[in-house]
This record gives C-alpha cells, structure tokens and sequence, in this order.
C-alpha cells in the first residue's frame, strides 16, 4: 500500500524547492518562452521540484515567525530568479545583436513578433533568436540549465544562500563590457561592409553630384545587408556556442556570489 503521508516540515521544504524552480523557469530562456501553456509550466515546475525533494538531503529550515518563513520563501525565489537570468541575458545578446545589425542595413523600422517573448522586435533579432533556440534543442544546452539549477540545491542548500554583493556587482559589470563585445563580433561582417559601402557611396556622390546615391544608397544598402547575413549563416553556430560558453561563465559566477 502506498503511504502518501508527510509531515509539514516536508511541505514547507517542499514548497521552498517549488518556489526556486518556478522563479527560474519563469525567467530562464527557452523554459520562458510565452508560447508555452502556463499549466504546462506549472505542471514541469511541479514535478521537477519533485524529483529534486526526493533527490536533494533534507536540511532543517530554521524561522521563528511568519515573516522568518517569508525572507527564506524571497531567498529562494531570488536565488532561483538569479540563475534563470544570468542565462536570459546571455540569451538577449542576438535581439541586441539583430537589432543593430538592421539599423546599419537600414531595416530596422520592420518589426516582427518575437515569439520568445510576445513583443516587437527586428527583423534579423528574430532570425538571430530563432537560431539560437534552434541551438540549444541540438545542443542539449537546456539540459545544462536544468542541471545547473538542481546542482544549485547542493551547492546552495534552501536557507543557505548568502548573498555576496561585491561578487554579483563584479559579474554583472564584467558581462556588461562582454555584452557589447559579443554583440557586435556577431555582427562583425555585416558593419564591416556597410563602412566599405558607405564609403564607396560618398566617393560616387563626390565624383556624380548629379546622381542621387540616398535613393540608392537605401536600396543597396538592403541588398548587400541581405546578402552578407545570408553569406555569413554558416557562422551563426560558432556565435551561438561563444554565446553558451558566456552563459556558463555567468550562472557559475551568480551561483558562487550566492555561495
């Protein structure tokens, strides 16, 4: 016979695990994406916590009031929230990266719906998201962010997280000078040849007064834009693993800011 009984202190741990769990699929990219029915979220945050309750050793959690068990349920749901971001602003990389590559192609006033998150965005942001989702479904990388979010509970055990600002301060400002960096190393070819073009186009606007090259400026400008992204698609895959590899650097650095 089966005994589902339990005591509250195996609830109250329980929902702790949930509250962690939820936060980070709420967040991170790719369990975040708006598409997804929200019972089907509620349903995996549900039965991973679970799994990992079964998993995980059971550590007393120590409070004395009802406002002690709130800080402990606003500890886990930051740490949680903390991890799942650190992996969605890596992910945010290629709509920046999309988004300033149809401004130097003159795209950028054509909108698409981003599926990932139900708002506006480029053209080529789009086309850059698509393929890093693409990415992580081949790459296994979503595997990643679950494993690294049930290693958290022994590394981090509920009750357990102490915030270090300095460290969290310090990742966040290093990702920030790499952010850019990534950004535009995507984007590497495209704003390469738009300076070559613009160039070549104010010499022939120099030599040709009579000839109006911003009327066709505009029109090769979107035709060579188009033929780079398109020339340069096979380098989408060494972008999209530069992009994972930062993603690990910083949920490892937010994880050992909480430690």
């Amino acid at each position: 016979m089966i005994n589902f009984t339990f005591s509250y202190a195996d609830l109250e741990y329980f929902l702790l695990i949930l509250v962690r769990i939820t936060c980070f699929v709420y967040v991170a990219p790719f369990f975040s994406i708006t598409g997804v029915p929200r019972r089907i979220k509620v349903g995996f945050s549900i039965f991973l916590a679970y799994l990992v309750y079964a998993a995980v050793d059971h550590n007393e959690v120590v409070y004395n009031t009802l406002m002690g068990y709130a800080v402990v349920v606003m500890k886990e749901a930051l740490t949680g929230f903390l991890i799942g971001w650190g992996a969605q602003i890596c992910a945010s990389v290629t709509s920046f990266a999309g988004s300033i590559a149809d401004m130097e192609i003159g795209i950028s006033m054509v909108s698409l719906m981003d599926p990932t998150t139900k708002q506006q965005a480029t053209f080529t942001g789009v086309l850059y998201q698509y393929f890093f989702t693409l990415y992580m479904l081949i790459s296994g990388m979503y595997q990643y962010l679950l494993r690294a979010l049930v290693d958290s509970f022994t590394l981090i055990p509920i009750n357990g997280a102490v915030f270090k600002t300095e460290s969290l301060l310090e990742s966040i400002v290093m990702f920030l000078g790499e952010y850019i960096t990534i950004g535009f190393r995507i984007i590497l070819p495209i704003f390469c040849t738009m300076i070559l073009l613009n160039a070549v186009l104010g010499i022939l606007a120099k030599v040709s007064p009579q000839l109006n090259m911003f009327a066709v400026g505009m029109q090769l400008k979107v035709l060579v834009g188009l033929g780079i992204i398109f020339l340069t698609a096979r380098m989408l895959p060494a972008a999209a693993d530069f992009v994972s590899v930062e993603m690990r650097k910083v949920i490892v650095s937010f994880v050992e800011g909480m430690m």
